[in-house]
């Protein structure tokens, strides 16, 4: 039953229709529990109050099936919103973006001319890091060489590795020389068994796999999970081989696990929030529903008490 809601909410999300409605709609029926608020406002407010509480943050406008050069640009400027209000705002505040969303369906060449954009005004305005968010397997390659060729011009960028895929491990070999900053996930994108663990176990190993051969090849990780055996797995591979916390951070979802946030940070570790905006939500909520059912629950709870 889990992996059919699963599979039923990763189907809703693809739904360009709801996408368009959810606009509409507003952050209703709980979605304002995952997502931050609609404007950059609402966003640089909550980073603030998480900032107060010892937490650093990645603020993500989101946005999804973008279709024109103008969509794009606009997705870009958005970006540049965001990275001028952290400037302005003086927060502790990372930009995360999905080259997606900056037209890489539509050309290649306007997806790099937006992020150069982006990626220039970071630099020029504090060296605010910037995170590529992977997508699903069919933009992986694409996303990596595209990075490879950022990173000769670009300090302040990096991207995503998902445990899931088979191939995970020989990526992380492949930026080891560049020490490049990851963001190391399990993965929640609904893939095929050809280039993807289909089983839980296996992709929890592999998990703990890419975490320790990063950290060990000296580079700098950003272990994003919600799960406490991954956590505590963290915690022994400091010990046991000296790393310095200086050398990786946690990450968890605005709205998910609070409290563990508020721990950890108290513990002496960097925790960072994933913190999401826009008006653009849909896509990203059902994800969200996906991955817990007790997600699903909330909502529901939430519709009927209204």
């Amino acid at each position: 039953m889990e992996q059919l809601m699963k599979d039923f909410f990763l189907f809703l999300s693809k739904n360009k229709a709801l996408n368009a409605a959810a606009k509409k709609w507003g952050l209703r029926f709980g979605a304002n529990r995952f997502v931050s608020g609609e404007t950059i406002d609402e966003a640089i407010k909550k980073v603030r109050e998480l900032n107060q509480k010892g937490l650093v943050c990645t603020l993500d406008h989101l946005g999804e099936f973008v279709f024109s050069t103008e969509e794009a640009n606009e997705s870009a400027d958005y970006c540049i919103k965001t990275l001028e209000a952290i400037h302005k705002s003086g927060v502790d505040c990372n930009l995360s973006l999905k080259m997606t969303s900056l037209g890489l369906d539509i050309s290649r060449e306007l997806c790099m001319t937006n992020m150069r954009r982006i990626l220039d005004y970071a630099k020029n305005h504090g060296n605010i890091f910037v995170r590529i968010d992977m997508e699903d397997y069919a933009h992986k390659n694409i996303t990596l060489e595209i990075l490879h060729e950022l990173l000769q011009d670009y300090d302040n960028v990096g991207t995503v590795i998902q445990a899931y895929l088979y191939d995970s491990a020989a990526d992380i070999e492949g930026v080891k020389e560049k020490k490049v900053n990851l963001r190391l996930v399990k993965g929640a994108y609904k893939e095929s068994p050809e280039v993807a663990f289909p089983n839980k176990a296996d992709v929890d190993e592999n998990y703990k796999k890419i975490i320790k051969q990063h950290l060990l090849n000296g580079c700098y990780a950003a272990v994003a999970t919600h799960d406490d055996v991954i956590i505590d797995y963290v915690k022994k591979l400091e010990k046991e081989y000296n790393i310095p916390r200086t050398q990786f951070e946690f990450q968890m979802l605005y709205g998910i696990r609070v409290q563990s946030q508020i721990d950890l940070a108290r513990e002496g570790y960097k925790m960072r929030v994933y913190v999401p905006y826009g008006s653009d939500w849909y896509g990203y909520f059902m994800r969200r529903l996906a991955e817990r059912p007790a997600n699903v629950a909330f909502v529901l709870k939430g519709m009927f008490t209204k």
